[in-house]
């Protein structure tokens, strides 16, 4: 039986393009999801497809990287699916671990060095645009849910005698935000 599995890393990613891919080679079942490679609940899904699998299946992605983002995950994963006499294939045809020989064997290191090189460059640049925009002055992560002027208002009005509830009531926010917001005010010089 050929099994399938794709994945993408984020909700806004499209897995269409890949689950069709895998219907048009013959997957009769395919695992899908929208997860990092990197995260728990891919593990989950690699897991339900390793438990499905039978001897003389195939496993079908339409990469390598779709088991994983490291090479230790994407070969472990690659050692499940052998521990259970069934073969990995990978669409573009740069792996097929049905063909047992050392070519096909080095392959699958290569392939995996490859994709944990690639995490590895997308990290690094990530990691660069978050230390250029701090360096520029830029506010990295979520917006603070008020402004300077309102966060001065509502200490004012606190100190004026108004209550915590009725602060996160007039500014719509939660109490924890206006908790946050008075110490935040206080130690302000």
């Amino acid at each position: 039986m050929k099994v399938g599995f794709a994945r993408v890393s984020t909700q806004e990613q499209d897995l269409s393009i890949q689950l069709k891919q895998l219907k048009d080679f013959g997957c009769e079942k395919i695992f899908n999801g929208k997860q990092s490679g990197v995260s728990i609940k891919n593990d989950e899904k690699l897991r339900e497809l390793i438990e499905f699998i039978r001897e003389g299946d195939e496993v079908i992605v339409t990469r390598l990287d779709r088991l994983g983002r490291s090479l230790k995950s994407i070969l472990d994963t690659i050692d499940n699916i052998h521990k259970k006499k069934a073969t990995l294939n990978i669409i573009d045809g740069s792996l097929n671990t049905g063909n047992d020989n050392p070519f096909s064997t080095a392959m699958i290191n290569l392939c995996g060095v490859f994709a944990q090189l690639e995490r590895d460059l997308i990290k690094s640049r990530t990691a660069e645009g978050r230390e250029a925009a701090k360096a520029k002055g830029k506010h990295l992560g979520r917006m603070p849910a008020l402004s300077e002027k309102q966060s001065q208002e509502l200490f004012k009005a606190k100190e004026s005698g108004e209550s915590i509830s009725s602060l996160a009531r007039t500014y719509n926010v939660s109490r924890a935000t206006v908790h946050r917001t008075l110490k935040k005010v206080k130690k302000q010089p």
